[in-house]
């Protein structure tokens, strides 16, 4: 079992930065793959990165994912925000990598965490 705690979310201007965080219970942190979604209303959640153990990553868009094994967190760096990315982002977690844009094949998921861009 995993608990996945979001952080960092909140109102920014379109051009600004933001960093999520998402804090891991659990001792065995660096046996999962780790994942940020996001969802807005009425939309299916939407990939958004994700990262490995090792720290091989995949990014849809402008992001930067990170990870710290040795602190149980996973980053998610928000540069260059747009309008288009206001929505609830997730934290997710995985045992393997098959499918991983896919949010189905996710095992756990965190509360969410809102990010609002302002013109």
């Amino acid at each position: 079992q995993v608990q996945l705690v979001e952080s960092g979310g909140g109102l920014v201007q379109t051009g600004g930065s933001l960093r999520l965080s998402c804090v891991a219970s659990g001792r065995t942190f660096s046996a999962y793959y780790m994942g940020w979604f996001r969802q807005t209303p009425g939309k299916e959640r939407e990939f958004v990165a994700a990262i490995s153990w090792n720290g091989a990553a995949s990014v849809k868009g402008r992001f930067t994912i990170s990870r710290d094994n040795a602190n149980n967190t996973v980053y998610l760096q928000m540069n260059s925000v747009k309008s288009e990315d206001t929505a609830v982002y997730y934290c997710a977690a995985k045992r393997g990598t098959i499918y991983y844009s896919d949010y189905r094949t996710w095992d756990y998921w965190g509360q969410g965490t809102q990010v609002t861009v302002s013109s």
